[in-house]
């Protein structure tokens, strides 16, 4: 019994090392620690802070920003429709057009589907996102009336139209520019513009869309920004954002955002 506790005591937490690690040492002989202190260094780059949101929500025109591609617009148009006539159009394309969801495919080839419902309305098909909706020429009234309304009042002429049912907050689209080819060099569109220039310097503008709101993004808002509608975190009705373009077979559109 004594050999057993004997051995334990040798295989166990009281056995002493056989011999003493040695520790490292510095060249002259003496033990090395470390640095004793620590020294702080400035930067070599300077410290740059993001500029603060601009929010426009009065009717205008403003330039946002000009540089080596050109000039970009918007064109701010609060109460483009009354509120009647504005929820008369609402309930009536809510409910009458043919809402679908559309899958989408990322560049290694995963599907997803878009977290919104669309429908496409034009003479040609549109592609975007990797994906193909196809030419719908079958124009509902309420569309047809409401195009003509936009073309008088923006001074652009749309042959297609984007439709976009946001069901409840937690719908949306990301940050993105409409800069597909076949939508021409400086296509006119929508809200929330990001620039997509040195990130450190972004300038972040938002665009609160009441009902009834039109607002065209024109020149080089699509080379030089970015925008989006994003997911919301308290309960809201469904929105409906139309997009009127015109699209050409050869080349590409001009658009508008409504």
């Amino acid at each position: 019994m004594s050999d057993k506790r004997q051995r334990a005591r040798v295989q166990g937490s009281w056995a002493k090392p056989l011999h003493k690690p040695q520790q490292p040492t510095s060249v002259s002989g003496s033990w090395n620690y470390g640095p004793r202190s620590f020294e702080f260094h400035q930067p070599a780059d300077p410290i740059r802070e993001i500029p603060a949101e601009k929010v426009i929500e009065n009717a205008a025109d403003f330039e946002i920003s000009q540089g080596p591609t050109g000039v970009s617009r918007l064109r701010l148009i609060p109460g483009f429709l009354q509120q009647e006539e504005a929820d008369w159009m609402f309930s009536k394309l809510l409910t009458a057009l043919p809402w679908s969801q559309k899958t989408n495919y990322r560049m290694m080839g995963d599907a997803y589907e878009e977290p919104r419902l669309t429908c496409w309305y034009g003479e040609l098909p549109y592609t975007y996102s990797r994906s193909t909706v196809q030419a719908n020429a079958q124009w509902h009234p309420v569309l047809t009336t409401l195009r003509l309304a936009v073309e008088e009042k923006s001074g652009h002429t749309f042959n297609s139209l984007l439709c976009n049912l946001y069901r409840d907050g937690k719908d949306s689209i990301g940050w993105h520019s409409d800069s597909e080819p076949s939508l021409g060099p400086q296509p006119v569109i929508q809200p929330l513009p990001e620039d997509k220039g040195d990130y450190t310097y972004v300038e972040r503008i938002r665009i609160p869309l009441t009902h009834g709101t039109l607002l065209l993004m024109e020149g080089c808002t699509q080379t030089d920004w970015q925008h989006q509608v994003a997911k919301e975190y308290h309960d809201r009705g469904p929105r409906i954002n139309l997009t009127f373009r015109t699209i050409y077979p050869d080349y590409g559109p001009q658009r508008l955002f409504f």
